[in-house]
C-alpha cells in the first residue's frame, strides 16, 4: 500500500503540473487579452507624445535640432556607449530636421487614431526612440516610460478597438456577410489559423511585458523609498515641495507644505501604495489603489510640474482595468446623458403677440363644455365651437 501511495504522489504532481501548463497555454493562445487596454495605451501615449511635440515646437531647434547644445557629435559619442540610434543625426540640415519633426507629428496623430496600426506602431517606436536618444539629457523623466511602452506596443494588437482599423474591419465584415463566401483551400485555412494564433500569443506576451514593467516600476520605487531616512521620517515630500526646480506654483506648494500632518501621511501612503501595488492586482482591492494612484499622479503633475511623467503613469495604470469596464463605458456615458437630459425642465412656450389661446377642454377635443365664472358671480357654460354672446 505504501509503495502504491508513493507512486501515486508523483503521478498526481505531474498531472497537476500538466494541467497548469495546459491552462497557461490556453490563456496565451485562446484569445487576445486586454484589447481595450492596449487601445487605451495606444490612444494615451499617441496623444501624450503629440501634445509633447506640439508644446516643444517653439523650442524644437534648441532641444533636438542643429541649434541644440547637445550637438550631433556628442550624440554619436553617447550612442557608442549606450547602443542607441537616432534618425535625427543622419543629417545636420535644417530642412531635414523640420521634415523629421513634421513626420513625427503626423505619425503620432495617425497612431493615436489607429490608422494602419501595425505599420504605425513601428514608426511611432522609431520616432520616440529617435527623439529620446537625440537629446537624452534635455527632457524630463516622463519620456523614459513612453519610450518603453512604445517598444512594447509594437508587439500588441492595439488597433483592434477604438481605431480606424477597427472601423474598416467592421465595414469589411458587413460587406463580406452580404457577398458569397469564396472557396478556400484547407492549406490556406490552416495558414490563417496559424497566423491568428501567432498574433494572439505575441499580443498576450506584449501585454504581460507591459504589466510586468509597471509592477516592477512601482515595486522598485517603493522599495527604494523605504531605504531612505526622509521617507521613513515622513519629511520627503516637505523637501520635494521646496525644490525650486519643481515648483511651478510656489504659492500652492507653500500652502500644501504648511499642512505638515497631511504631507507626512501622503508620504507614507505613497510608499505603501507603490510597495503593495504588485500584490493587489488579482483582487478588488486594486480599484481603490488605482484611484489613489490617480490622485497621486495628478498631484505630481500640478505640484511638481511634471505632466508628461504623470500622464505616462496614468495611462500605464489604465491597462489594469478589465475590458468589461471599457466596453461598458459608452453605455454608461449614454445613460448619464439621458439622465441629464431628463432632469432638465421642458422648454416652455411663451405666448407671443400673435399666439392664439388654446380652445376647448382637456386634450383640445371640440364640444367639451367648461364652466366659466363671470365677474358678477354668474356662471355660464361655454362649448368649443360656440359663442355665448351670439347665442349660437
Amino acid at each position: 500500500m505504501e509503495n502504491e501511495a508513493q507512486r501515486a504522489a508523483p503521478a498526481g504532481v505531474v498531472r497537476r503540473l500538466a494541467e497548469r501548463i495546459t491552462a497557461v497555454w490556453d490563456l496565451l493562445t485562446g484569445r487576445p487579452l486586454s484589447l481595450y487596454g492596449a487601445s487605451v495605451l495606444r490612444i494615451g501615449y499617441g496623444l501624450l507624445y503629440l501634445v509633447f511635440l506640439l508644446r516643444e515646437f517653439p523650442h524644437r531647434d534648441e532641444i533636438w535640432g542643429p541649434g541644440s547644445p547637445w550637438t550631433p557629435a556628442l550624440a554619436h559619442q553617447l550612442f557608442e556607449q549606450t547602443g542607441w540610434f537616432s534618425v535625427l543625426v543622419l543629417s545636420d540640415s535644417r530642412a531635414y530636421f523640420e521634415l523629421c519633426y513634421a513626420l513625427a507629428l503626423v505619425t503620432s496623430a495617425l497612431f493615436l487614431l489607429g490608422w494602419r496600426t501595425r505599420v504605425l506602431s513601428v514608426l511611432f517606436a522609431v520616432v520616440v526612440t529617435s527623439f529620446h536618444s537625440r537629446a537624452i539629457f534635455m527632457t524630463d523623466g516622463g519620456d523614459n516610460l513612453v519610450l518603453l511602452m512604445s517598444l512594447y506596443l509594437v508587439l500588441t494588437a492595439c488597433g483592434r478597438r477604438w481605431s480606424l482599423d477597427a472601423r474598416r474591419d467592421r465595414l469589411k465584415a458587413m460587406r463580406a456577410a452580404d457577398a458569397p463566401a469564396p472557396a478556400r483551400s484547407p492549406f490556406a485555412g490552416q495558414l490563417r489559423d496559424a497566423r491568428s494564433t501567432l498574433v494572439t500569443v505575441v499580443h498576450n506576451c506584449g501585454m504581460f511585458l507591459i504589466a510586468a514593467q509597471v509592477c516592477f516600476l512601482y515595486g522598485s520605487a517603493g522599495l527604494y523609498k523605504v531605504q531612505g531616512a526622509s521617507w521613513g521620517g515622513g519629511t520627503a515630500l516637505h523637501y520635494v515641495l521646496n525644490l525650486e526646480l519643481f515648483r511651478p506654483w510656489p504659492a500652492l506648494s507653500h500652502f500644501v507644505d504648511e499642512h505638515t500632518l497631511v504631507v507626512a501621511v501622503a508620504g507614507y501612503l505613497t510608499v505603501l501604495l507603490q510597495v503593495a501595488f504588485p500584490f493587489v492586482l488579482f483582487g478588488r482591492l486594486k480599484y481603490p489603489v488605482l484611484t489613489m494612484l490617480l490622485g497621486m499622479h495628478l498631484g505630481i503633475a500640478v505640484l511638481m510640474g511634471l505632466p508628461l511623467f504623470s500622464g505616462a503613469m496614468i495611462v500605464a495604470d489604465a491597462v489594469f482595468l478589465p475590458d468589461r469596464f471599457y466596453a461598458a463605458l459608452p453605455h454608461l456615458c449614454r445613460r448619464a446623458l439621458r439622465r441629464t437630459d431628463s432632469g432638465r425642465p421642458a422648454p416652455s412656450r411663451e405666448a407671443g403677440p400673435g399666439a392664439v389661446p388654446a380652445q376647448g377642454g382637456p386634450g383640445g377635443r371640440p364640444g367639451t363644455k367648461q364652466r366659466v365664472v363671470l365677474p358678477a358671480g354668474r356662471e355660464d357654460t361655454a362649448s368649443s365651437g360656440t359663442h355665448p354672446a351670439r347665442g349660437e
